[in-house]
């Protein structure tokens, strides 16, 4: 049978030891391995590997020996409990001999968890999982979490109290960072927060959140922003050596100065200017700007924009000057702007 992605999540977190088997796959091995750890823990436990209720399968071993799927899934252990057969990285070479192993299942035996790469609808290996009266396929694509399964992560590492500026910022984490840079942001933020009753605010997340290039690209608009052109060059160094394209800064800081001065000169003022942006300003950093705008002025706002277009515009020309040269000079330019 087939998993939708919101029964996935209901059968990933409490799995039914009564089904045969469950087939996990898509095209990022990152969030596969997440989701197999946490459907084989719940199955046998957190001693279940110890106890040796885990038989683990390479899809090479059982290409070369295609009875120890249906060996593990008969065998038993010295201890009660659960079994898990699990096949790491099949292909559709292995779906005969997956296919046989699992014929004469009964309950009792081994629950079989298969994990495998991106596969078409005419996979032979996924008709097999999708087509078993008794066994499920569930397909994991790279989508950020959702605002329930981010919920259900934080209530696993302890943390129920919360504030929604802190949710926002951890939506909009979960769309930046890898599925395991998420986790650990979690699992650090359930240590930070030990023994300390207070909810969970935006500066704790700042806090626990890993240096991401788009957070050291923000640091360096700010330092441009904010006028202190004597930081400029340590803060140019550290992106060039996170490999961070000249390009991609140019387009940062257009980005940043045209969000400054569409709230330097909204109507309604600044601060609802940043409020209403678009993409959200994330509410840690709504000051911040709100402060860089005012000290800017539509103005002067303007004048870097002209600047910044006309930096792009030389980074796409055929003249020699090396990118991040030009890049710099613009930004201390900028920086320059924001001191008169």
């Amino acid at each position: 049978m087939k998993l939708n992605a919101r029964d996935a999540r209901a059968f990933f977190a409490k799995p039914d030891p009564t089904r045969a088997g469950l087939l996990i796959y898509g095209p990022d091995p990152m969030r596969i391995a997440m989701r197999r750890q946490e459907v084989i823990a719940a199955l046998i436990g957190p001693k279940g590997e110890e106890e040796m209720r885990l038989t683990r399968i390479s899809a090479a071993d059982l290409r070369k020996d295609p009875a120890m799927l249906a060996d593990a899934i008969k065998a038993q252990s010295f201890f009660s409990g659960p079994r898990v057969a699990f096949v790491e990285d099949a292909t559709d070479t292995l779906a005969k001999t997956i296919s046989a192993a699992m014929e004469d299942w009964r309950e009792g035996d081994a629950t079989v968890i298969v994990t495998a790469g991106q596969l078409t609808p005419r996979s032979s290996l996924r008709k097999f999982f999708e087509g078993h009266t008794i066994a499920y396929a569930a397909a994991i694509y790279a989508d950020p979490p959702s605002r329930d399964e981010i919920e259900s992560d934080l209530r696993k590492a302890g943390i129920t109290n919360i504030s929604s500026d802190a949710m926002t910022d951890l939506l909009d984490l979960g769309r930046t960072l890898e599925p395991g840079d998420f986790r650990q942001t979690i699992e650090k933020l359930s240590l930070y927060k030990l023994s300390d009753s207070n909810p969970v605010s935006p500066e704790d997340v700042a806090a626990c959140a890993p240096m991401t290039s788009e957070a050291a690209i923000d640091d360096a608009l700010d330092i441009v922003a904010e006028g202190r052109f004597s930081e400029i060059g340590p803060i140019m160094t550290r992106l060039e050596g996170q490999g961070v394209a000249a390009v991609r800064l140019i387009i940062g800081a257009t980005q940043h100065f045209r969000r400054l001065h569409a709230a330097a000169s909204d109507p309604r003022g600044v601060e609802a200017g940043i409020a209403g942006a678009r993409p959200p300003v994330p509410f840690m950093r709504k000051d911040r700007l709100s402060r860089q705008a005012k000290a800017w002025g539509a103005m002067k706002l303007e004048q870097a924009m002209k600047i910044l277009t006309d930096t792009d515009l030389q980074l796409r020309s055929a003249k020699p000057t090396p990118d991040m040269a030009l890049v710099e000079r613009a930004l201390i330019r900028l920086s320059m702007m924001n001191r008169r």
